[in-house]
């Protein structure tokens, strides 16, 4: 069956409207789950940093005590400090700490991009509800009783027209 046809410019513009508002939630509910997923995994990612963070200071004072401990027994050996055993201690933790800062501006990055979505969301919300109010003023000059609410409607279905075979029936011009 073919969708019912608009028998006004008026009615033809409401449904417009009504079919903008649809296109507009639905965008809207898209924008809401994928915040919500940016911000979940925000989340993990701080979590892991701070226990990164964390682990990195543990590690460091214990590889740090450790390597005074050997350069104290070294000094005392042989009555010189190895710098070749300080220097591959203080490797792995300059290698840590650099991955680590150049890590950072993509998570700075991540909340611009939600507060972004999030300005996004609220103007789709407000052009919403001023296509809702236009709506109802529509209405309210066609004299529509029905209040437009924001769900979805079903088409009515349309009345079965009666099929005329071919060759019976006359065409009359008028």
């Amino acid at each position: 069956m073919a969708p019912s046809v608009p028998r006004t410019r008026a009615a033809a513009a409401l449904r417009t409207k009504q079919i903008s508002i649809d296109n507009q939630s639905r965008t809207i509910r898209r924008l809401r789950v994928q915040l919500a997923t940016e911000r979940r995994g925000l989340a993990t990612i701080k979590k892991e940093h701070e226990s990164t963070h964390y682990n990195t200071k543990v590690f460091q004072n214990e590889t740090m005590k450790s390597g005074k401990k050997e350069i104290k027994k070294s000094v005392v050996h042989d009555k010189h400090i190895p710098s070749i055993l300080f220097i591959s201690l203080q490797l792995p933790i300059v290698n840590y700490l650099h991955s680590m800062k150049t890590s950072e501006p993509k998570a700075q990055q991540r909340p611009k991009i939600r507060s972004k979505q999030h300005l996004i969301i609220e103007a789709l919300v407000e052009e919403k509800d001023s296509l809702l109010q236009t709506i109802q003023g529509l209405q309210e000059a066609n004299g529509a009783p029905a209040h437009f609410d924001d769900e979805w409607e079903e088409e009515p279905e349309e009345e079965e027209i009666e099929e005329i075979p071919v060759g019976e029936g006359e065409i009359v011009d008028e």
